[in-house]
């Protein structure tokens, strides 16, 4: 290995050579995407713009700083430091349930915490990296014949449940299904076979969904399903969409160039994807989901090429993360997905998750890394 280690610190004499820079072009455009699309939305309707997005940038800039920083940090202590962010998440979503500490959101959700000096942010984003890394170690201990299976996936339904209960808790269900969709997704490249995987779909959707809408999710949730599935029922609930798709029809091949903005609630996060087709066009919107591929797929190769399997659950987890934040995004702003508060990876405001992407990247960055290094 070209380096030296410096207890959890790696030195590594060729770190710009080894940077897999295919991972970061696509994150470097979102990221300026995100803040050319903010500096137009938030300019017509925020008297304290310029400050929002000057930490939005400096979130960004700070962000990958970040990521490049963790790329220092030795692979082999992402084990300790995985279980160090899931007890950490714990307490935090423990946090949630304190009036004190705790903040409601627009749609109904007690899911975001107000500390002083660190502001708000939701601890479910962070309790999603602890999890996802967790579960790729005990995933390989499976593998590897370290603990049954069972045992193995007694362990991993104890340590992914608890955080999820208190996510739906809250309830914030669509944080919940980027988890869960991110779990399969590992569950899944480890080798379950397809009837378990069956039989494990077909209890959630007899079991658990009954539970989840009758002691679970809030009305405006429901309607959005019911919007969603039965087109007309609930017109109140259908407004943001109808506003959403005349938004991205106002924008044409390359943007709005009228001066005349469409009314889209919450456009500045949850349908951002609807300001870059105002602002950017056809153009704009098929460059981000050229990007958000591109960068997808480089982290499916890179998970291919992973030195340990642990490695490869980790990036196979977080990207399966991205994707579902990417196309759900996408897909509820043209009505082909149900309504959910996801917000667009690199893109939509908030500095603290813009944080949390650049920390997740910065690991897969880390073991893409690891691998050039090794080949070295």
């Amino acid at each position: 290995m070209s380096g030296g280690k410096s207890g959890i610190i790696l030195l590594r004499r060729n770190y710009f050579r080894s940077v897999d820079y295919w991972l970061v072009i696509p994150i470097l455009l979102l990221s300026l995407i995100g803040i050319y699309v903010l500096n137009k939305v938030l300019s017509s309707g925020f008297d304290d713009y310029p400050s929002i997005l000057y930490r939005q940038a400096a979130a960004a800039v700070l962000g990958m700083a970040i990521a490049l920083f963790i790329c220092l940090i030795d692979t082999h202590f992402l084990k300790a430091i995985g279980w160090i962010i899931y007890i950490a998440s714990i307490l935090l979503l423990l946090l949630v349930f304190v009036d004190s500490f705790s903040m409601v959101d627009q749609w109904g959700a007690d899911s975001w915490l107000n500390l002083p000096f660190i502001g708000t942010f939701q601890p479910s984003e962070i309790a999603k990296i602890g999890m996802i890394i967790v579960t790729a170690y005990y995933l390989e201990a499976i593998k590897n014949k370290e603990i049954t299976i069972v045992k193995g996936f007694m362990f991993i339904s104890l340590v992914d449940g608890l955080p999820l209960l208190m996510i739906l808790r809250q309830p914030d269900f669509g944080t919940a299904m980027v988890i869960i969709f991110a779990l399969m997704c590992m569950i899944f490249i480890w080798g379950i076979k397809y009837r378990y995987l069956f039989l494990g779909i077909s209890a959630v959707i007899v079991g658990v969904i009954p539970i989840l809408w009758n002691f679970v999710f809030t009305s405006i949730q429901k309607s959005r399903i019911l919007s969603f599935v039965f087109a007309g029922s609930d017109p109140k609930g259908e407004y943001n969409l109808i506003q959403a798709k005349k938004a991205i029809a106002s924008g044409g091949l390359i943007g709005n160039r009228t001066g005349e903005v469409v009314n889209v609630p919450v456009k500045w996060a949850d349908f951002i994807y609807t300001a870059i087709s105002e602002h950017m066009g056809f153009i704009g919107t098929t460059m981000v989901v050229i990007l958000a591929f591109f960068f997808l797929t480089r982290s499916i190769y890179v998970a291919s090429k992973a030195s340990q399997k642990s490695y490869t659950y980790t990036v196979i987890g977080l990207a399966g993360a991205f994707a579902f934040h990417f196309i759900e995004s996408m897909g509820m702003s043209v009505g082909l997905l149900p309504i959910t508060g996801i917000p667009l990876p690199f893109i939509s405001l908030g500095g603290s998750a813009l944080l949390v992407n650049f920390i997740s990247f910065g690991i897969i960055l880390n073991i893409s890394m690891e691998r050039s290094i090794e080949r070295n």
